[in-house]
């Protein structure tokens, strides 16, 4: 099997953090939050979560983590606002103090955790009573199209790469799995969906990004022969869905998580 690489914040942009960027707005949008409250982003990745929240709810702190230096480098160099810092930590290890932080939010990221559960009991530990945790994951099963038509392609010329589709690898991209989650340790679980658009303007902009390496379906195209590689990109090219222009219009669903620490 081959290994996730998350190596390059610069590749991770080009192939996910486009549209990640816009889901997390999204979700912090639809949070509806006061001003100043004390944040933490667990997994900020390349900052969209941190980005939004300046940008959606007049915080008075933001606290960024993430396991890779790489990626909270990045953060750290986008986001210049005194109101955040970045540090490298684990889900599963907060670097904050018992009952010290108002709002959480942990986006695409618990599905990567060796022990969701434990990430989520850390998330209870940290929040104030009252406090409420949000974590979202991409609905790999069926709503995550881009991905889901790599890998109905990729399984069609590889059987064997079927046990590397997030659909079956990630049991959290379904709600019912992502509530249980939750409910081990918080109150008052929901789990919603939402949903953003996925535009491609042509086959290459679909497809180059699949070559960076960053993430399972990029990890796997890079582990493949130059002609093994070439006949998938055919066959996603044939069966894509293209319109007259040569765009590729998609969607991605995305299940949403809240729960309120005790």
């Amino acid at each position: 099997m081959t290994s996730d690489n998350w190596s390059s914040a610069d590749l991770y942009e080009r192939f996910m953090g486009r549209w990640s960027r816009i889901l997390a707005t999204n979700v912090i949008s639809a949070l509806d939050p006061p001003s100043g409250l004390r944040w933490l982003d667990v997994g900020c990745g390349t900052g969209s979560v941190s980005e939004a929240l300046l940008e959606r709810t007049d915080p008075d702190s933001v606290i960024a983590i993430d396991p890779s230096e790489e990626y909270a480098s990045a953060t750290r160099s986008r986001l210049t606002d005194s109101r955040v810092s970045v540090e490298v930590a684990g889900a599963d290890d907060l670097p904050v103090p018992d009952s010290s932080i108002d709002r959480i939010v942990c986006g695409l990221v618990l599905n990567f955790v060796p022990d969701a559960s434990s990430a989520v009991r850390e998330m209870g530990r940290v929040l104030v009573p009252g406090g409420t945790a949000t974590a979202y994951v991409w609905d790999y099963s069926h709503g995550m199209q881009m991905l889901r038509h790599f890998w109905d392609a990729a399984t069609v010329e590889d059987p064997a790469a079927a046990e590397l589709d997030e659909g079956r690898r990630f049991p959290l991209c379904h709600p019912d799995a992502l509530s249980a989650c939750f409910a081990g340790a918080l109150h008052d679980v929901t789990v919603t969906s939402t949903e953003v658009a996925t535009r491609f303007s042509d086959f290459e902009d679909f497809w180059e990004p699949f070559l960076g390496g960053q993430g399972p379906a990029p990890s796997y195209c890079r582990s493949l022969s130059n002609e093994a590689r070439d006949h998938l990109s055919s066959r996603l090219r044939a069966t894509l869905p293209t319109q007259p222009d040569g765009t590729v219009r998609l969607t991605a669903r995305a299940w949403v998580a809240n729960g309120t620490a005790a």
